[in-house]
C-alpha cells in the first residue's frame, strides 16, 4: 500500500495523469506481492517474518525514493499531486440526504464495492476459485490432484498485491492529494482484522470494512467534540483489538 501511495502520486505528477498514476501505484504493490511469493515459495523463506522483512522494507524505501526524486524529506509537499476524480451517480445525487450519502465519492470507492463482487465470483464461480480454496484448505490434497499449489498461491498473492493497490493509491490520491511517511497507519492490518471477523468471505470482509471505516469516521467527528486527539485517533485500533479479542473468544468456545 505504502509503494502505490508513492508511486501514484510521483508517476502522477510526472505524467500529467491521473490514471497513469493509479495503474503504475497498482503495479508497484504487485511487484511486493511478487517478492514476497519469490521469497516464500521459491526460496522457502518464512512467510510472516518475510512479509515483516518487506514491510520494513517498503517503510524505508518510500522515504529514499521520495527524497531521490522530489528532495523532499516525509511527505511530498513539493509535488503537484493529482488526484482521482469523484463520481455523482446520475439519478440519485440530486436526493436529499440519500445522494450525499451515495453519490459524490471518490471513482475508487466505488471500484472497492465492485471488487467484492469481483472476489466473490472469482473464489465461488470459476475454476481459479475452486483450486484456490483447495489449496487454502489442504495444500497437500489439492497437490495429490495435480494442482500445480506454488502457481494457485503466486496467483493470489499477486491478486492481493492488485487489490492492496488501489487501496494504497486511494490514500494519496483520493483520501488526501500527497504522498506522507507511513501514511497507512496499519490500515493494512485492519484490512486483516476485518477479514478474519467477516469469517474470510468476501460480503463478510465488506461488513467488517465498515465497521472499521465507521470508528475512523467516528474518530473524526470526535474530536469536534474536544475529545484528546490522541485518544480519538486510537479508536479505530482499540476497536480492532477488542474485535480481535472477541474474535478468539467466540472460536475458542466453538472449539470446545
Amino acid at each position: 500500500m505504502l509503494q502505490a501511495a508513492l508511486w501514484g502520486v510521483l508517476v502522477s505528477a510526472r505524467t500529467g495523469s491521473a490514471w497513469i498514476g493509479l495503474l503504475t501505484g497498482v503495479v508497484s504493490a504487485m511487484g511486493i506481492a511478487a517478492l514476497l511469493g519469490y521469497f516464500h515459495l521459491r526460496l522457502r523463506s518464512d512467510l510472516i517474518l518475510t512479509g515483516i522483512a518487506l514491510n520494513i522494507f517498503c517503510s524505508g524505501s518510500t522515504v529514499l525514493f521520495l527524497y531521490l526524486f522530489t528532495g523532499n524529506k516525509g511527505i511530498s509537499s513539493g509535488v503537484k499531486s493529482l488526484v482521482l476524480p469523484r463520481c455523482d451517480i446520475p439519478g440519485i445525487a440530486n436526493i436529499p440526504i440519500l445522494g450525499e450519502i451515495v453519490s459524490g465519492h471518490n471513482v475508487l470507492t466505488y471500484v472497492a464495492f465492485v471488487s467484492v463482487l469481483i472476489a466473490y465470483y472469482m473464489l465461488y464461480k470459476t475454476p481459479y476459485g475452486l483450486r484456490l480454496r483447495a489449496v487454502g484448505e489442504h495444500p497437500q490434497a489439492a497437490a495429490s490432484v495435480g494442482i500445480r499449489v506454488n502457481r494457485v498461491k503466486m496467483v493470489a498473492l499477486l491478486l492481493s498485491g492488485f487489490f492492496a493497490g488501489f487501496g494504497g493509491v486511494f490514500l494519496s490520491m483520493g483520501y488526501v492529494s500527497w504522498f506522507g511517511r507511513g501514511m497507512t497507519a496499519g490500515r493494512g492490518f485492519i484490512g486483516l482484522v476485518a477479514e478474519t471477523l467477516g469469517g474470510r468471505s468476501a460480503f463478510g470482509a465488506l461488513w467488517g470494512s465498515l465497521v472499521f471505516g465507521f470508528t475512523e469516521a467516528f474518530a473524526a467527528t470526535a474530536q469536534a467534540f474536544r475529545i484528546p486527539a490522541e485518544f480519538a485517533n486510537a479508536i479505530p485500533y482499540i476497536a480492532a483489538i477488542v474485535a480481535f479479542v472477541a474474535y478468539a473468544n467466540r472460536r475458542r468456545h466453538s472449539t470446545r
